[in-house]
């Protein structure tokens, strides 16, 4: 059965020797609805690891509750929680061939052998697997191996899987591949999955919802979109790709429509936030929403890259460097070193922060 996690007021204080302590986990309310992908990102040490540990129960809480579906289970060891976890090590048994390996957990939990056979089989048809589970862990590559973790989890049936930076040792190309083959599989169990990582790409590929943290504190929630296009602050927009910020002054506003003179030149933006005439303010603006050769401001370009899907430009501008990200650039003029540029700002990727 599908279930949420409801996340009130978490906390988690680690005390260190000297008695002083460290706020891992601040005050967090987080809610995944059931059959939800939501992915915690955030830098080293943000807490997005101790958060899921929290929910796995493989970490004490020091203060609010946790729920999975009706039921809260602050108080319950791992066993006897409804979920499942996806480890960054695999955590196979080197001596089981892949059938073993995923029953490993039905055979602990006294499931009848009848039941574990089909649901073995199950996990194995879905994960196409059927061609090597005889093999063993040493017999098969990363991406293997990772697959073998999944389904382990999956044959458990739980009500909510758990994901610890399942990826991080393959390389880059086959963390692509086993990303779509995450969300492939996700989308057809419909299963609940909370999922760790601090790769953005990871991130922005795999969530309906993505949790962005730092310093124990949510920043922000919101679809891979949102986040990366309305960015709550400039953390957000710092850490969801590349960002520029550029500053200007409220000229009028007219309800959530505002006015906003960067440089001499007008702008017409739209924020939920409350801004008041005459008020300086900062915006962002990502390097790819940044048009080149239009009439708008000069700059001069002091880097130029040819990178083949675009081209990567950086150009000096009132005394800022801006990135730029020029999209499909084969028929363009390309603009070198020293070279004057004219550029302007795509107003409906503007956003004040």
């Amino acid at each position: 059965m599908k279930k949420g996690i409801i996340i009130k007021n978490l906390t988690k204080i680690f005390l260190i020797n000297n008695n002083s302590k460290i706020v891992a986990v601040d005050n967090v309310n987080l809610e995944v609805e059931p059959g939800e992908f939501v992915t915690l990102l955030g830098p080293s040490g943000c807490g997005k690891t101790t958060l899921l540990r929290m929910v796995a129960g493989f970490e004490t809480l020091t203060d609010g509750e946790i729920y999975i579906g009706e039921e809260n289970v602050a108080s319950l060891t791992p066993d006897k929680r409804d979920t499942a976890m996806v480890f960054q090590n695999y955590a196979l048994f080197p001596h089981m061939n892949v059938y073993d390996n995923i029953a490993y957990g039905l055979k602990i939990q006294k499931v009848s052998k009848p039941e574990i056979k089909r649901r073995v089989q199950k996990i194995l048809d879905l994960m196409k697997m059927n061609d090597f589970s005889n093999r063993v862990p040493s017999q098969m590559s990363g991406g293997q191996q990772q697959r073998v973790s999944l389904a382990r989890a999956l044959v458990m049936e739980p009500g909510v899987l758990l994901f610890d930076e399942p990826l991080s040792n393959l390389d880059a190309k086959l963390r692509i591949h086993m990303r779509e083959e995450i969300r492939k599989i996700q989308k057809e169990v419909g299963i609940t999955s909370l999922y760790v990582t601090h790769d953005q790409s990871e991130a922005m590929g795999l969530s309906d919802k993505v949790v962005i943290m730092k310093d124990g504190v949510i920043q922000q929630i919101g679809s891979p979109r949102e986040v990366y296009q309305k960015p709550e602050n400039a953390f957000v927009a710092a850490f969801i790709g590349k960002a520029n910020t550029i500053s200007g002054t409220v000229l009028a506003k007219d309800g959530k429509t505002y006015t906003i003179d960067i440089d001499g030149k007008p702008h017409v933006l739209s924020s939920k936030k409350e801004y008041e005439v005459g008020r300086e303010v900062e915006m962002i603006i990502r390097p790819e929403s940044i048009i080149v050769g239009k009439e708008g401001y000069h700059t001069e370009v002091v880097k130029s890259i040819f990178m083949g899907e675009n081209h990567e430009y950086e150009v000096r501008w009132k005394g800022q460097v801006l990135q730029i990200s020029e999209p499909n650039p084969y028929s363009k003029r390309t603009y070198e070193v020293g070279e004057e540029m004219s550029i302007d700002f795509d107003e409906t990727a503007l956003h004040m922060i």
